[in-house]
């Protein structure tokens, strides 16, 4: 019998998210470090073709959006694709999923924390060099508020993703008459790269985008928290991706027509705030400041429902025994799994207090690759009474993740392989001695 179905049922959290509430929080992870951080990273990699790099890491994701909406609709449970790869695959690749999800999701939380930082330093007017002081202070204050549970932190994500869409749609209403003055200078030549050839680059921005659709995962994490799953989570997940995809474009193609993709990777200050340089080069100071404005918000918001989603994995890693029990017991009031919350939220705060954003993201590339390339792998398992989609999708999901996972930085996947290994020889030693 099935690993899953063997073992007892574990308490359950409340399902309190209905498709508003489920497409706010996967908002809330995908309209942050991927429009205001990541499209700045990606173009100095580049150039103007990281805006076919937005559409094609978009179609990626959608493979891999449909594949997830499928099995998380099936099978209900916190964990992601953690469960999936239990219930479906084989234990190995089911705790590589979860393994992989906590280092990616970790490094990109870590990343959210720093932009947040960086857009507020600049916003007063303080130096960059104390942006790891203020990440580490909002992973503990947003971790405090997730351990207040579901519906207190889903009412401020709604604030949040708010006030960071109506920031977006004026940063591109505003900077249009630029962006058609200036974009036949900024957007030539099309095909150009900062390290290695067009291809390597394009294919590694690509990479460094994709990470940016992956926020519709979220919903996944937290099945078990939504109403009617099965109807709820492939529509959220759908409309999430949608409206992210559309916005990514729309803001690339403004800010970069507007700015040109060199202000992106070489102006001081780029990596952390690459819109808010380019508001400045529309000579829109008050844009500018409001651009700091929505982007402070847009992390605040991902680093928020990044910590619900690690905790989750790590809700359901304690359940399975792969992690400490303590990880996998509920509050008194089963409104969050505590010790999960407090574990992930230190680890954040450990790795936003080095500093570097383009290393923490490119290694979140390549580990959310391979998670969701266990994602697909997954959904061809499926039976048929149970597929919303037909199969080439996960099929092309797969190859895709597969692919693209080794056009990061050949460091960064070596070093990606090893945490697998590190992860893999850590279920075979260490559980075995607390079950």
């Amino acid at each position: 019998m099935n690993i899953l179905m063997d073992r007892a049922q574990p308490d359950r959290l409340k399902r309190e998210l209905g498709i508003g509430g489920a497409t706010m929080m996967g908002l809330g992870s995908m309209v942050g470090t991927g429009v205001f951080v990541s499209i700045g990273i990606a173009a100095g990699v580049a150039g103007p073709a990281v805006i076919l790099a937005i559409i094609l890491a978009g179609g990626v994701a959608t493979c891999n959006a449909l594949s997830s909406a499928q099995l998380a609709a099936s099978h209900a449970v916190s964990g992601g694709t953690y469960e999936y790869g239990y219930r479906y695959l084989n234990p190995s690749l089911g705790f590589t999923a979860g393994w992989m999800f906590l280092c990616a999701k970790s490094a990109s939380a870590a990343t959210a924390a720093l932009g947040f930082a960086g857009y507020f330093l600049r916003l007063i007017g303080g130096s960059l060099d104390l942006m790891p002081w203020i990440a580490v202070s909002a992973v503990v204050l947003f971790t405090l508020l997730v351990l207040g549970g579901i519906r207190r932190s889903s009412w401020v994500n709604i604030a949040i993703v708010s006030i960071t869409l109506l920031t977006l749609s004026s940063f591109v209403f505003c900077g249009l008459p630029t962006a058609v003055a200036e974009g036949k200078d900024n957007l030539t030549p099309f095909f150009r790269s900062s390290e290695g050839s067009l291809p390597e680059a394009f294919l590694y921005a690509t990479a460094l985008m994709f990470v940016a659709f992956t926020g519709y995962g979220r919903i996944a994490t937290l099945g078990e928290e939504v109403m009617e799953p099965r109807r709820t989570i492939p529509r959220a997940i759908i409309v999430t991706l949608t409206v992210t995809a559309f916005l990514y474009v729309a803001v690339a193609v403004v800010a970069i027509s507007s700015a040109g993709a060199d202000s992106f990777a070489n102006a001081p200050g780029s990596q952390s705030t690459p819109l808010e340089l380019a508001a400045r080069a529309m000579d829109a100071p008050l844009l500018a400041r409001v651009v700091a404005v929505g982007a402070i918000t847009a992390m605040l918001g991902v680093l928020l429902n990044l910590i619900l989603g690690l905790s989750r994995v790590l809700l359901a890693m304690g359940r399975q025994g792969d992690m400490p029990p303590a990880f996998g017991r509920l509050s008194a009031a089963g409104a969050a799994p505590a010790a999960a919350v407090i574990a992930v939220g230190g680890l954040v705060a450990v790795l936003a207090s080095f500093g570097s954003i383009e290393t923490a993201w490119a290694f979140s590339a390549f580990t959310v690759l391979v998670y969701y390339a266990i994602t697909n792998l997954a959904a061809l398992q499926l039976p048929q009474n149970d597929r919303l989609y037909p199969r080439w999708i996960a099929v092309t999901g797969l190859a895709a993740c597969v692919f693209l996972a080794f056009w990061v930085p050949v460091q960064i996947w070596s070093a990606g392989l090893a945490v697998i290994a590190i992860g893999l020889l850590w279920k075979r030693v260490v559980p075995p001695l607390w079950r």
